[in-house]
């Protein structure tokens, strides 16, 4: 989602003829999720900052298919999944370079976020209120959910409640456009957009998608639970049907299938039922200051650290491994214990803050 940092959604032009008609999906008019900050901690170079000025004024526009990248990418997918050139070339044709994707992208933070500004951000009173809402609304097939596969209800509204709002906010790019502009337009990252639009073009067909409709983020990340279209491949399900492989799966508008892909995602990294997420420390100063929030491993036993100093309570074994999480307060600088679910809900996305906004909004809602 891991990932961290982790709402949002879109689809494309069924490419070849299909016995079934396409499903019908809601248009989704939003404002993109990824537009709360994921803070990492590093800016962009100078070198995509320089690209996103030179871009910030264009105007949207269709790509030329005659690029080299372009004609090799759809010579690609067409050896590759045996899809006529020619349908591939229909569908890219429709899609839109936008300026502003990059400029999105790009662009540097004005300043890295403390925990504390990052917390009060998404476990708000107004998100925890909406929570409690969305989980009495839903109770039924939340604790179905969590008996069938062991993942905590609470973690899967507030991974809901974090990346959208509860599906308030899934994303308002067309999802095409979104990748097509990052996979060829932004050499930083393109080989993985380039990448997740091939997803996007094989989801879209074996979805039976109505094209051009499906909104998401500026990134490509779609529905109530924000899942690249990689992601949604693998890991989302049809939760109306026990045990069998999903013809359709609809991320967008079905609550059985997105709260059992969330959970589905989560069982696939490896979570553990029943175990906690973090807990609180007390670190010395030396160690506090030397903490980076970049790390996402559990490079420490819980021996370790009680050996240099930290003190917390726990009933773990001493070799149960642990990340050093930095948390400031308002008040100064500060430390949790992450363990192995915490390093789970990174997997959804990468930043320890996105973790703890997790875990935090997921005990409010308890």
């Amino acid at each position: 989602m891991s990932l961290r940092y982790s709402s949002v959604i879109a689809i494309i032009l069924l490419l070849t003829a299909c016995a079934d008609q396409p499903r019908s999906v809601k248009p989704v008019v939003a404002t993109p999720h990824s537009e709360v900050p994921k803070i990492s901690g590093v800016v962009a170079s100078d070198e995509a900052a320089k690209t996103a000025t030179t871009v910030a004024d264009e105007s949207p526009k269709p790509f030329d298919l005659t690029r080299p990248d372009i004609v090799a990418f759809i010579d690609s997918l067409s050896a590759k999944h045996a899809i006529p050139a020619d349908e591939l070339r229909a569908l890219l044709g429709q899609g839109l370079f936008q300026p502003k994707i990059i400029v999105a992208m790009t662009r540097p933070a004005e300043r890295v976020l403390a925990w504390w500004e990052y917390k009060d951000r998404l476990v708000s009173n107004e998100r925890i209120a909406r929570g409690r809402e969305f989980w009495n609304t839903h109770r039924d097939r939340l604790s179905t959910i969590e008996q069938k596969t062991g993942v905590d209800a609470a973690i899967i509204v507030a991974i809901i409640g974090v990346e959208t709002n509860y599906g308030r906010n899934m994303g308002s790019w067309r999802v095409l456009d979104a990748l097509m502009t990052l996979g060829f337009d932004y050499p930083r990252r393109a080989e993985f957009f380039r990448s997740e639009l091939e997803h996007f073009i094989l989801l879209a067909r074996e979805e039976s998608w109505d094209p051009l409709t499906i909104r998401g983020s500026y990134a490509g990340a779609m529905g109530a639970p924000q899942f690249m279209p990689s992601s949604y491949r693998r890991f989302a399900v049809d939760g109306s049907i026990a045990g069998s492989v999903p013809a359709r799966r609809d991320l967008f508008t079905d609550w059985d299938d997105i709260a059992a892909s969330v959970a589905n995602y989560f069982t696939a990294h490896g979570w553990q039922s029943g175990q906690p997420v973090l807990f609180d420390a007390s670190v010395p100063s030396e160690l506090l200051g030397a903490l980076d929030r970049r790390n996402l491993e559990l490079d420490r036993t819980l021996a370790a650290l009680r050996a240099s100093g930290v003190t917390f309570e726990s009933t773990l074994p001493d070799e149960t491994r642990a990340m050093l999480i930095p948390a400031e307060t308002a008040t100064g600088p500060a430390a949790r214990i992450g363990l192995h679910n915490f390093r789970v809900i990174t997997r959804y996305n990468r930043s320890v803050l996105y973790a703890m906004a997790v875990n935090d909004l997921a005990e409010s809602l308890r």
